[in-house]
């Protein structure tokens, strides 16, 4: 037949490799990067910051050399029955791996502690599933497969334009091969997509002129149909009642497809959509009867508590009933938006310039803030990073902003039996002027502690950072989401209000950023032109106030 028979359609397993980054031993710094591809040896780094280069850098060689993601590989995620995916609730049943949705792609995932990172070929349904999945490369569209008699589906069909008479009374004819189109989902016509039409034709009889019957008839025009919904891998009808079901099945099949082109993924929104297409589903299978539809629309309902529950932990949030993914020292975001607020007032009315005395106005504010007055101790003020705290209080005081009961020596000297009261009279409330802040005197101790904890961390002491440094800290603390990415939507803080922030020249900001990282409270930190993105290391997250 000169075609070779029958050509194998099997897919091929999903590529998946990990890249890891593990301490060296107890007690030491220096890490180890290491690949499971084979080929790749081990990499021993000094720090912790050195090795995620390492890693990333190793990692992005790997999808630079490496081939796409192709078209037949079947998902390597679902092939090992990730827990990720939802399962149905009745008796478990072993999936069918090349069974999900979407195209192949070639996904990274890692975790948010920043030790690993995966990537697995798989396709973009399953990558969808996992939170911190990035997209990096689209398989192209799948080739047809081979059909049972050698030929591929899309391959040349033969045609017979015409025929030629032979002494037996049949007609010869001669296979002709043009190329034809999709034969599913195709709208276009044969003529359009520029395939031959075959003309029948036929020798005139004996004694009569040509037989009207055997003549080309005119091309008519074809008959096309509204484009028909498609969600689920599944066809909406077009004869779906009601319409407002059918119109709510297209939409939804376009949203979901809209939200796996997404370059980032946005959990509450795929939460919201499983929710609705959970409705929908129930809704159409009430209309047709089909149990499969039933099945679906409670996947679809665990699918969406599953998203729920992961935008949850994802903002630090608790799910009813359960503690919170990490324990914050302030746990509400309303305790998180008054610690914002006191730092906003002190950048706006600090009243002496220089780092060392906006870190010390923080201090105090957050001691005084419900009501202008509160105590104050020789240990408060002695265990800041202070050149000379005697002289910065007396100025302080010279300025009016604080008054304190006694000397600035014996402020100094005092201990916590017998501490110093101060004021602070732009803080302290009248009839007229309640004060700028509106949290309750439970909270205001709260908030003096958090800061306290942050400003006198165990790092920051030991390694003797400057003021600079711990009001930086202060402001990421502040400045990052639930995982610890620094902000909104983990795109970085602005150069320009962190130098106004710590009181320092945006040139300098690199250097501040080193003692945090140093002091592993930072992670994956990039100093750009205009921005600093990283994200905040897990031993920090409870010290921070996730932006909400």
């Amino acid at each position: 037949m000169g075609v070779e028979a029958h050509a194998t359609n099997e897919r091929v397993t999903g590529r998946r490799w990990t890249v890891r980054l593990d301490p060296v031993g107890r007690g030491r710094a220096d890490v180890r990067v290491s690949c499971s591809r084979p080929a790749c040896a081990a990499q021993v780094l000094p720090s912790a910051a050195a090795g995620r280069t390492a890693a990333i850098g190793h990692l992005k060689a790997h999808l630079r050399a490496g081939p796409a993601p192709r078209p037949s590989a079947q998902c390597a995620c679902r092939a090992e029955e990730c827990h990720t995916h939802i399962r149905p609730a009745g008796p478990r049943e072993r999936p069918v791996p090349w069974r999900c949705g979407g195209a192949v792609v070639l996904a990274v995932i890692t975790d948010r502690e920043g030790r690993w990172w995966q990537v697995m070929e798989c396709c973009s349904r399953c990558a969808a599933a996992h939170s911190t999945a990035k997209v990096v490369a689209t398989a192209p569209a799948a080739e047809a497969p081979a059909r049972s008699d050698g030929f591929r589906a899309d391959a040349a069909v033969p045609t017979t334009p015409g025929g030629t008479a032979t002494p037996g009374g049949t007609a010869a004819t001669t296979p002709t091969f043009s190329a034809a189109g999709p034969h599913f989902s195709h709208s276009a016509t044969a003529t359009a997509a520029g395939t031959a039409v075959p003309q029948q034709a036929s020798a005139p009889r004996s004694g009569h002129g040509s037989d009207p019957r055997s003549a080309p008839r005119s091309a008519r025009p074809p008959r096309r149909r509204p484009p028909r919904g498609r969600i689920a891998q599944r066809l909406v009808p077009h004869d779906l009642r009601p319409v407002a079901l059918r119109d709510e099945l297209t939409e939804l099949g376009e949203l979901f497809r809209a939200y796996q082109a997404r370059t980032e993924p946005d959990l509450a929104m795929l939460a919201d959509l499983h929710a609705r297409k959970a409705e929908a589903f129930h809704a159409w299978a009430e209309a047709t009867a089909d149990t499969g539809l039933r099945l679906d629309a409670r996947r679809a309902e665990q699918a969406a508590a599953t998203a729920r529950l992961q935008h949850l932990h994802r903002i630090g949030q608790a799910p009813d009933g359960e503690g919170p993914a990490v324990a914050r020292l302030l746990t509400a975001p309303a305790q998180w938006n008054h610690a914002r607020s006191v730092l906003a007032h002190v950048a706006e009315n600090a009243p002496l310039p220089g780092a060392e005395a906006r870190l010390l106005v923080v201090m105090v504010t957050l001691r005084t803030a419900q009501s202008g007055v509160g105590n104050l101790v020789g240990q408060d003020i002695k265990g800041l990073p202070l050149s000379d705290p005697e002289e910065l209080v007396g100025q302080l005081v010279e300025s009016g902003w604080l008054g304190i009961s006694g000397t600035v020596e014996e402020l100094i000297a005092s201990r916590p039996e017998n501490p110093t009261q101060i004021t602070v009279p732009s803080l302290t409330p009248d009839e007229d002027d309640p004060g700028p802040f509106t949290f309750g005197r439970k909270l205001r101790p709260k908030l003096s502690g958090w800061a306290q904890r942050v400003v006198g961390e165990k790092k920051l002491r030991k390694g003797k950072t400057e003021a600079g440094v711990r009001l930086l800290a202060l402001a990421l603390a502040t400045g990052s989401d639930g995982e610890g990415r620094l902000g909104p939507g983990g795109e970085g803080i602005g150069l320009d209000v962190l130098s106004s922030w710590c009181t320092v020249d945006s040139r300098d900001l690199p250097q501040l950023v080193d003692r945090l990282t140093a002091a592993d409270w930072l992670a994956e930190a990039d100093v750009t032109d205009t921005h600093l993105t990283g994200r905040l290391t897990e031993r920090v997250l409870p010290l921070g106030c996730p932006l909400t």
